[in-house]
């Protein structure tokens, strides 16, 4: 049973503030009087406390759902706090089996090194760089040894790590857990020693990983840290978690137009949940900005100023001002300033073919099912004629309300 939030009462304006700031949007803060202690100390000494966040680089970039705890770090940052953010690129060579219901294959260290390389550019574009501590677990992880790793995994017991519900499903349904995979939360545990955290950030898979680093914080005499638990972002589809499995993503490295367009696609009500996990507005502004919804504003204007604020992010203000320019071109049915541009040859050619070589659509096949659909326009007229051949020329071609291409025919 989760633990009731307490409010700001009887707290210092600072303190107060820091702690509505630590639960905005959160999932758990655990244990919630020890964190308030922890900010009072801090207030009092001026010391800062020290947390962290640990991404294993398990693929080459991150989408705005891995933002989320981002977003905490970075809000906890302008607290005055010391962030770190801790790339696993020791724990990333065992594969973390959160979640999971088979064994997570291990990266190479070529894997890990090319990852890793994108990970903390992409992660800078939320925190600020020039107040964020850098690390990499391998630096205590490998200085180990077999013998340190033994003493290590003495602190634990086998009971408490089948307490896992990953663990314990997999054990009841006869699935095969490697004796390695019980090694990943004690090396995750061990960095919160390596690094004397005051607070760890995970989403809400990670609970039992954060909870191992508070208890090995006390096995070896240290004050444990506290947890601080952020729900896993839903995606496109208000559905699912954000995954790019799943294709309900936005990439942070994605380009403007497209995420722009894709933030205005969400449902009015995912995106005040959005609006709470990503966006850097006071929870007063956004409560004002939804009563003036409720009272008849317009929604897309909300969900408008929170598509600018992300693309501004990962962009620029420029690039948001034209992404959004490009968003009313195309929903007056208007061409992009900017599409790019294919010669092909073979005039006259099929409308389907052309499609396929101008990378419009896959095969075609599903061009003819495109064409079917009423979905493809060639210089803005719709096209229905799938034995439509287009002769040597220039030809602004689109498909559905994304995809456009200036096609040059010889």
């Amino acid at each position: 049973m989760k633990p009731e939030f307490v409010t700001s009462q009887n707290l210092s304006e600072g303190v107060g503030r820091a702690l509505d700031i630590s639960l905005r949007g959160a999932d758990e803060l655990l244990p919630q009087d020890e964190w308030v202690r922890k900010l009072q100390r801090a207030e009092t000494t001026g010391v800062p406390l020290r947390i962290k966040l640990g991404l294993d680089p398990t693929a080459p970039d991150i989408h705005i759902g891995h933002t989320v705890v981002l977003n905490k770090m970075r809000q906890l940052q302008d607290l005055g706090h010391t962030v770190i953010f801790l790339i696993g690129d020791f724990t990333s060579t065992i594969g973390d089996p959160s979640g999971r219901n088979s064994t997570r294959p291990p990266l190479t260290r070529e894997q890990i090194e090319a990852n890793a390389q994108t990970y903390y550019r992409q992660a800078s574009l939320v925190l600020d760089p020039s107040k964020t501590e850098i690390r990499y677990n391998s630096e205590w992880s490998d200085p180990l040894g077999a013998r340190g790793m033994i003493q290590l995994a003495a602190k634990y017991t086998v009971a408490r790590m089948m307490e896992r519900d990953d663990f314990t499903k997999r054990f009841k349904g006869g699935q095969s857990i490697s004796v390695h995979e019980f090694l990943y939360p004690l090396m995750q545990g061990y960095d919160s020693v390596a690094l004397k955290s005051d607070l760890e950030l995970g989403g809400t898979d990670q609970k039992f990983n954060l909870l191992v680093g508070r208890h090995l914080q006390q096995e070896y005499g240290q004050e444990p840290q506290c947890i601080l638990t952020m729900p896993l972002l839903e995606g496109l589809d208000g559905i699912e978690k954000m995954s790019k499995s799943k294709g309900n993503y936005i990439g942070v490295a994605e380009a403007p137009n497209s995420m722009f367009a894709k933030v205005l696609s969400i449902s009015d009500t995912l995106m005040w949940r959005w609006y709470t996990l990503l966006s850097f507005r006071t929870m007063a502004e956004i409560e004002a900005l939804r009563a003036e919804v409720a009272g008849g504003r317009n929604p897309k204007d909300a969900k408008v100023a929170l598509a600018k604020e992300i693309t501004m992010r990962f962009h620029s203000a420029a690039a948001a001002e034209a992404a959004e320019q490009d968003f009313v071109n195309r929903s007056k049915g208007g061409v992009p300033d900017e599409i790019p541009e294919v010669a092909l040859t073979g005039a006259p050619l099929g409308i389907a073919q052309l499609l396929k070589q101008a990378g419009l659509a896959p095969s075609t096949s599903e061009g003819n099912r495109l064409i079917d659909g009423g979905g493809v326009r060639v210089d803005s007229a719709v096209i229905s004629d799938k034995g439509l051949k287009l002769s040597a020329g220039s030809y602004v071609v689109q498909v559905g309300k994304r995809k456009f291409a200036r096609v040059l025919l010889g």
